[in-house]
């Protein structure tokens, strides 16, 4: 078989929902809606660890946060801890290094801590630090680099070229999906060789950082299309808080924005999937969208993701590999980490995936085959003062358990998923027995993934 290319595009904080085609947001993606007629649809993958470092860490390792030591976001508060990207670990991206591919990696990182003295730029000057350039060494294959750590000025990024050094950093006065999707574009055509080598394989990744917060940095184009749409007809979702209050009207202030956000990359992916075909590549290239977590957005009064939420921690998953993988949708619960052993297996390397690896390889699902499947999902949340508490959790087709350890004291939150799928009751009180049961294999999942929780149990 001959080695197929593999494009990544994923962007930050797009809940799950939020395509056209599921008909569950009043929300419009018709690239999107068009590439999942083309490919298979997962409906039920978990960010696992619904915040950026912890996800992007688990995708590149294939390991949950405790053994890849990104346990929490990277920044200067979490730097003395070690939470970053650890050099020694063998991504997914040094496999394909090592067998022949030429790989690049296009927008935000978010893989390696601030450190002294800090890069000058407006997320750096808080008493928390968040952008920091990535050294070449660590940068696990990739050749090609047009990146940032994490910066939220969409409407002007900031980059590091391959070859910049730390301090040699610039701006663009662009929207940064829409830049980004310009350098993809180059990437694909190659003019000249300019970008790779053009008898390799290529994996490239473009990493897109809308809809993240601030959501009103975003064309006006986008949001114009949904002019029609008064706010009632935005706000459909029983979960939304009523108007009036403090996250009803932080809802109701952003959704337009965050729809409109969601629209663009759509444009911006249907752009890259053309050029893809323009260039002939459509058929020899796998081609995923998903997303690093969720957004609440206000919903059951969280501002954003880090909870267990399903508008947190559902993410988009399409995969679409012509001829290969089939048009269809399945509610196969995909985390994170596997992710790498899953792609890696579809792409013939199975036996260069890394003992190491936690995650576990679906290919066989993808391919529609009989296969192992999970039973269920591991949620987390750590502070990486206090390891051994925060938030640990289970979600499964049925039920999404949450328990929250903190001062030696533990509280239990349950949903029914099917019966209540907006996640509106805690039905924990009156259902001891179930909570007995789901903590059982909740405790299976940390004895996996040697969580500190288990030592410190009250």
């Amino acid at each position: 078989m001959t080695q197929p290319n593999l494009l990544f595009v994923f962007v930050d904080q797009m809940r799950g929902q939020a395509m056209g085609f599921l008909g569950e947001e009043p929300v419009r993606t018709p690239s999107l809606d068009r590439f999942a007629s083309e490919g298979l649809v997962l409906d039920s993958v978990s960010a696992t660890y619904p915040v950026c470092s912890p996800y992007r860490a688990m995708l590149m390792t294939g390991k949950y946060p405790h053994a890849n030591r990104v346990i929490s976001n990277c920044t200067s508060r979490t730097a003395p801890y070690g939470v970053e990207l650890q050099e020694d670990d063998r991504c997914w991206s040094d496999i394909l290094k090592e067998n022949d591919y030429s790989l690049g990696y296009i927008g935000k990182w978010h893989l390696d801590s601030p450190q002294e003295p800090y890069i000058d730029c407006y997320n750096n000057r808080g008493e928390t630090k968040w952008n920091e350039w990535c050294p070449p060494h660590r940068r696990h294959g990739f050749d090609f680099w047009y990146s940032y750590g994490t910066y939220d000025h969409h409407d002007r990024p900031m980059y590091w070229r391959t070859d910049a050094a730390r301090d040699e950093f610039h701006f663009v006065d662009q929207w940064g999906p829409e830049h980004e999707a310009d350098l993809a574009i180059d990437y694909l055509r190659n003019e000249g060789g300019t970008y790779r080598d053009p008898a390799e394989p290529f994996g490239l990744v473009v990493s897109m950082n809308p809809p993240h917060m601030p959501y009103d940095r975003v064309p006006e184009r986008y949001v114009e299309r949904y002019a029609d749409l008064s706010d009632d007809e935005l706000c459909t979702r029983p979960d939304i808080p009523p108007a009036e209050t403090k996250w009803g009207d932080y809802y109701r202030a952003n959704i337009r924005n965050y729809l409109a956000m969601i629209t663009g990359i759509d444009e911006q992916f249907g752009r890259i999937l053309e050029a893809l075909e323009d260039a002939g590549l459509a058929e020899e290239t796998i081609v995923v969208f998903t997303s690093d977590h969720g957004n609440c957005l206000g919903i059951h009064e969280k501002i954003s993701k880090n909870n267990h939420y399903e508008e947190s921690v559902r993410v988009p998953f399409i995969i679409r590999w012509p001829g290969e993988i089939h048009h269809r949708r399945d509610d196969l619960l995909l985390s994170a980490p596997d992710i790498y052993p899953t792609l890696m297996d579809l792409m013939g390397l199975a036996e260069a995936i890394p003992d190491t690896v936690e995650g576990c390889s679906c290919a066989g699902v993808f391919r529609g085959d009989e296969g192992a499947r999970p039973t269920s999902q591991l949620y987390i949340w750590v502070d990486p003062e206090r390891p051994a508490e925060g938030r640990r959790g289970l979600r499964t087709h049925w039920y999404t358990m949450m328990v929250e350890r903190e001062g030696g004291e533990e509280h239990v939150t349950l949903h029914d998923n099917q019966a209540d799928p907006y996640q509106l009751e805690n039905i924990a009180p009156d259902s001891p027995a179930l909570v007995a049961s789901l903590s059982e294999q909740l405790n299976r999942w940390l004895r996996k993934t040697n969580d500190p929780w288990l030592s410190a149990a009250p």
